[in-house]
């Protein structure tokens, strides 16, 4: 007879817990949304810094664990400022990953492009990177392709309530959602990132 008790079920952000997220952020559903944008482009933004992986899966970590919080009980003064926080501990957990790790010179001067010295080069580097884009996007299969431009259809509160009617279309929860939508937004990098190095290598 196994006495082990089962490990506890994995949390996951149900739409009323998105819902509770939300109104932490202010009452009015309009303002709530813009705020939780602003907030998680800035979560986004400040993974990036860090030189750490999937930071946008990260962003999503951190406001799992708030919306955890507030599912507890929890009050928040300060939402924005609160989810800073919170994003400082889940970076020191991602710090001690195995795959996460600092991007090598090398390799990020193959997958760079460096900064253009005139508006008609910059012209030019924008031109490269939508038509590599656009091809990328046009290799994808239909069903990955219709995902992230459903995905990212809309802004501010439409693009949140697209996101939920999509995860729930979907049957799957608003993270794991994000992290398919994540999971193409890579492969998508890494072919745009491709093709532009073999058209530099080319010139």
């Amino acid at each position: 007879m196994n006495l082990t008790p089962p490990p506890p079920a994995k949390w996951e952000l149900t739409r009323e817990a998105f819902a509770r997220l939300l109104a932490g952020f202010d009452q009015d559903p309009e303002r709530a949304g813009a705020k939780y944008e602003s907030v998680r482009a800035a979560l986004v933004k400040f993974f990036d810094w860090q030189c750490v992986l999937f930071a946008e899966e990260l962003a999503d970590e951190t406001f799992n664990r708030v919306a955890r919080k507030l599912e507890g009980g929890a009050e928040l003064q300060d939402p924005a400022t609160y989810c800073h926080g919170v994003a400082r501990m889940v970076l020191l957990e991602a710090r001690r990953q195995p795959h996460q790790r600092h991007v090598e010179l090398e390799e990020a001067e193959a997958l760079s492009v460096p900064p253009a010295p005139d508006p008609v080069t910059a012209e030019k580097a924008a031109d490269e990177q939508r038509q590599a884009f656009d091809r990328c996007l046009g290799e994808l299969p239909h069903e990955s392709r219709q995902l992230v431009l459903r995905y990212y259809h809309n802004d501010k509160r439409q693009k949140i309530d697209g996101r939920q009617a999509l995860a729930l279309q979907l049957g799957i929860p608003l993270n794991a959602l994000r992290s398919r939508v994540q999971r193409i937004r890579d492969r998508l990098e890494q072919c745009v990132r491709r093709g532009l190095a073999r058209e530099k290598f080319r010139a």
